[in-house]
């Protein structure tokens, strides 16, 4: 196709602002499926993966292609979170121009200020959608004013202050260039046209073929599949090849070349600049790497990703229970599935000591979906508590810090107030409209671990908690413990509902009557501030003599079954969480009682 009839665009926002239900509907009123195709019923079209579906939110960004009029659209949709901006970063490049969608409601979010900075950065051109101007609170007004702000804030030249604005109520799929006209619109031709006339088609560079990689995927048939847009030049099926990359130059050849159409693949005999396309013939290939004709042996720019401000250790199951559970329980094997890992999520770096494994990435998200992918994978493994990265420059131990915004309801200021301050945070703005307080804050990084569980139970599930890196400043000191103690099993066996019992008058337990308990396993929450073992495997001991009441079943309380994210905030520094695809299991590193007091004796 002409490179002039090419719009390359990528879909980008904060968090649930409704980028994928955008694309649904710009796949559907494009008629890239028939009428009685499955996908024309569906929604989150291209969320497939099982972790996305379950969370509704885009984990991993996505490639796809419409065709409007006479014009070839190809949409990447990014994730939203701050944790996955790795994915955002890979792809921007190979956008032309981007849309950036914003809840009429919430305004510019932390996220929206990241993704909008990458997109100036790279000089994208950029449509403003104000999303949801249905929902009974949106105001329209103030969050244009925001938007108008923000763009203020972080262009680099005047150009990128004058962007056109469409309103749209993304879950009915349509949209206008006014809000009473969004209102009475049937579809998203609007945006379609202001697609095509306000976006640059690629720029043209005079050469031959090259191509920067900024994505991978694989088939069991044709290997792997280098994603990128073509920079310059053509490329045919079956052309010579060289993959530039870190470890030198290969020489290779173009097996196969493929376009996006909806959710498929179709394969075709060339492609031209600004084409997105997919090549096989690479199988060392990774993503940053350059794929050129013979003739060119410069390199394109490869992808600047920012550095990563948590990390993790991870290592084979050392518990009683290890090997009963998963499928993969090795190191080697654990080794192996992280460096196919880190060939794609390329936020992601790990380091190898012995039988462990230090995980570094992004945030406590980015991290849990790997090891929640681990798990369904049949990996069995442990980790321990989540710390942040430290850079030492200049005799300064630095930290990373973030940027905390918070919404809530009115009635709850207080709680995030005192929460905020006794985690030594500084506020940097607080503003209160229409019974929703919105609180900005600059926290570092370590103390703000487990906030969103706590703030979530504090304000009855009404906060909205996000946040987004700001930078690495010097070390402050950590906050005092938060979290009580734990009720730790001083015996192995079968949980029984008397031992249980006798928990329960201390705390909150994790497990239920005839679940199987190790020493040292972390079997519930003391309800004060010191840890205590109990015999839960202990069952009452029985007599010739029953009391009047000895015939009356136990009643307990249900155990508290947490997520993994919920558990990797809850683990303290001497804990360890086993992970295996049927169990999590908190434990003490130093799972008898004389090894731990030989530890904190250490210590």
């Amino acid at each position: 196709m002409d490179y002039k009839n090419l719009r390359n665009i990528a879909i980008i926002a904060h968090v649930d602002h409704g980028k994928t239900t955008l694309v649904d509907f710009l796949l559907k009123q494009s008629h890239t499926f028939r009428e009685n195709e499955a996908e024309m019923q569906q929604t989150t079209i291209l969320d497939a993966n099982p972790l996305e579906r379950e969370r509704g939110i885009t984990i991993l960004a996505k490639n796809t292609a419409i065709n409007y009029r006479d014009y070839r659209i190809n949409i990447i949709d990014t994730p939203g979170h701050a944790d996955f901006s790795g994915e955002v970063e890979r792809t921007l490049g190979m956008a032309d121009g981007a849309i950036l969608l914003i809840d009429a409601q919430e305004g510019p979010m932390p996220q929206t200020k990241f993704v909008l900075k990458k997109a100036l950065d790279l000089n994208l051109k950029v449509i403003v959608v104000i999303n949801k101007i249905d929902k009974p609170l949106a105001d329209i007004p103030v969050t244009l004013t925001k938007t108008h702000d923000l763009f203020l804030d972080l262009a680099s030249h005047e150009d990128q202050l004058e962007f056109p604005v469409i309103y749209a109520i993304g879950r009915e799929g349509k949209a206008g260039r006014t809000v009473e006209e969004a209102k009475n619109a049937s579809d998203l031709t609007i945006l379609m046209d202001e697609i095509i006339n306000y976006m640059p088609p690629p720029q043209f560079e005079e050469g031959s073929f090259q191509m920067l990689v900024s994505a991978l995927s694989y088939d069991e048939h044709k290997g792997k599949h280098a994603i990128g847009k073509i920079k310059r030049g053509e490329i045919k099926k079956g052309d010579a090849a060289i993959l530039i990359s870190e470890k030198g130059v290969t020489n290779s050849r173009a097996a196969n070349i493929f376009i996006s159409q909806g959710l498929h693949k179709t394969e075709v005999e060339s492609a031209g600049i600004g084409e997105i396309i997919e090549l096989t013939g690479f199988n060392d290939v990774s993503i940053g790497d350059t794929l050129s004709d013979p003739s060119v042996k410069e390199p394109l720019p490869r992808i600047q990703i920012d550095e990563p401000t948590i990390k993790i250790i991870l290592g084979p199951n050392t518990s009683p229970f290890s090997g009963k559970e998963g499928k993969y329980t090795t190191s080697r094997q654990i080794a192996d599935r992280l460096k196919k890992e880190i060939e794609t999520n390329v936020a992601l770096k790990y380091e190898q000591n012995g039988e462990k494994f230090t995980l570094f990435g992004r945030g406590e998200l980015h991290l849990s979906i790997l090891l929640e992918t681990l798990r369904r994978e049949g990996y069995e493994f442990e980790i321990g508590k989540p710390e942040v990265v430290l850079k030492h420059e200049n005799g300064q131990t630095l930290e990373p810090v973030e940027e905390v915004t918070i919404d809530v309801p009115d009635e709850f200021m207080g709680v995030i107030t005192t929460e905020m301050g006794v985690r030594k945070t500084d506020m940097l703005h607080m503003l209160s409209e229409k019974g929703i307080t919105r609180f900005v804050y600059k926290a570092p990084s370590k103390n703000i671990f487990g906030i969103r569980n706590i703030m979530l139970t504090a304000t009855k599930g009404t906060v909205i908690i996000s946040s987004v890196f700001m930078d690495f400043e010097p070390m402050k000191p950590a906050i005092d413990k938060i979290r009580n103690g734990v009720l730790i099993a001083s015996e192995s066996g079968p949980a029984l509902a008397y031992g249980l019992e006798n928990a329960q008058e201390r705390g909150i337990t994790f497990v239920e009557p005839g679940e199987n308990v190790y020493e040292g396993m972390i079997i519930g929450f003391n309800s004060r501030r010191d840890d205590i073992e109990i015999n839960v495997a202990k069952g009452k001991k029985l007599t010739n003599m029953r009391a009047s009441n000895s015939d009356i079943s136990t009643i307990l309380v249900p155990p508290l079954k947490m997520s993994l994210e919920q558990y990797l905030d809850f683990i303290e520094a001497d804990e360890l969480l086993e992970i295996t695809p049927k169990s999590l299991r908190p434990r003490k590193r130093y799972l008898s009682k004389i090894d731990r007091v030989r530890a904190q004796r250490g210590n």
